[in-house]
């Protein structure tokens, strides 16, 4: 295995949230927040009071030292909020797992809340879109991902069919997920094709939903971890790299970004494409997560049509289940926080869409964001 500081050294010990709820329809933003420090807290059985860093990404208006209040902390000593939209989750993951390693932090919550009332998402526009994007009327991710993703399809003769059977494969899982705003209500190919279009060749099921609600990851030490109440997800490597807005500059063009990133992840721990047994990957439309998955080298584009099968992403039988409670797409929107406390729970065990005998689990973060990054969770077994 390769030398990595980080391999094996961390855990996700602690997962909480809160429900998704419609946009709108959610509470307060900080009353959802604590509710998932809290939920994270217990579920790892630890005092709240005794964590004693934040992190955080997306330019969330949530910050440590008002939390360390609310929560009664007995000694904060560290606080890291990153920008970069969903793409900056890795990234609040690493910096939580280099805070722990260095001493500087013992137990780290990682969050992330949205109440779409209260905070909104035009924020997003003027980090996300450069001025040459916004002169010609591009100003949302659904946008600036079907730029890519045609050209994948056109150039790189990667069929649609990838596009359709990853967000089918999105709404079975979420139709088995109690918590999912899609429970019951599994997609259909018709369903899928008939659909209205957004922005060509996203129609409106490749798109994220819109909605409110909370999640929190507890990171510690591997030795902490095992003392706590729940099973460890050991963090086996957490890279992230800047993808930059290219403005379609970017050479080569059809990339979401992680090729430095994966390339990384798989040297740091010591795995590659062909041992992970689950993925949850970051989807603000369906194209760029297809992407996102060719660049971490699960298959090319010659052979994307053979790969992106509805059977091939649906668990337990797949040979790759992808976004098992729904993701982005299907289960709701905040921020992607949600699919990692999926890939602690497929490592555990305890998805509502278990791939039996799961080992490793992947989380990718915000492909085509100026922040990508991808974190890689293991058993005891994999260290």
């Amino acid at each position: 295995m390769a030398t990595n500081p980080l391999r094996g050294a961390t855990a996700i010990a602690g997962i909480g949230g809160t429900r998704y709820h419609k946009r709108g329809q959610g509470q307060e933003e900080g009353r959802m927040l604590l509710e998932a420090v809290l939920g994270a807290c217990a579920d790892a059985g630890l005092d709240p009071r005794d964590v004693d860093g934040f992190t955080t990404y997306g330019d969330g208006h949530d910050e440590g030292p008002a939390l360390a209040t609310s929560l009664g902390i007995k000694n904060f000593r560290f606080s890291v909020i990153s920008s970069g939209g969903g793409g900056g989750i890795a990234g609040a993951i690493a910096a939580a797992s280099a805070a722990v390693i260095a001493g500087v932090a013992e137990n780290v919550i990682v969050y992330r809340a949205l109440a779409q009332a209260e905070s909104g998402r035009q924020e997003f526009v003027r980090y996300h879109f450069t001025s040459l994007y916004r002169a010609h009327g591009i100003v949302s991710a659904v946008q600036t991902g079907a730029l890519k993703t045609q050209r994948m399809l056109e150039h790189e003769g990667v069929p649609r069919s990838a596009l359709e059977n990853f967000t089918r494969a999105a709404y079975f899982h979420a139709s088995r997920n109690p918590d999912a705003l899609s429970y019951g209500k599994p997609l259909s190919s018709d369903a899928y094709e008939n659909s209205r279009m957004i922005a060509d060749p996203h129609r409106v099921f490749d798109c994220s939903r819109e909605s409110d609600g909370a999640f929190a990851v507890l990171v510690t030490s591997a030795e902490r971890a095992e003392a706590l109440a729940k099973k460890p997800a050991y963090i086996l490597a957490a890279t992230q790299s800047g993808y930059g807005e290219d403005a379609g500059n970017s050479e080569p063009y059809v990339t979401s970004g992680f090729t430095g990133a994966a390339r990384r992840l798989w040297a740091q721990s010591g795995y590659g494409p062909a041992d992970v047994d689950v993925a949850q990957v970051y989807e603000n439309t369906s194209g760029p997560a297809v992407l996102a998955m060719i660049d971490h080298g699960f298959t090319s584009f010659e052979a994307a049509g053979e790969f992106f099968t509805y059977d091939n992403l649906i668990a337990p039988d797949g040979g790759l289940p992808v976004n098992t409670a729904g993701g982005n797409l299907a289960a709701g929107f905040v921020h992607g926080m949600g699919l990692v406390v999926e890939a602690v729970h497929q490592i555990r065990g305890t998805s509502s869409n278990q791939v039996p005998d799961a080992k490793l689990s992947l989380f990718v973060a915000g492909p085509q964001a100026q922040l990508t990054g991808s974190v890689l969770l293991g058993t005891a077994e994999t260290l």
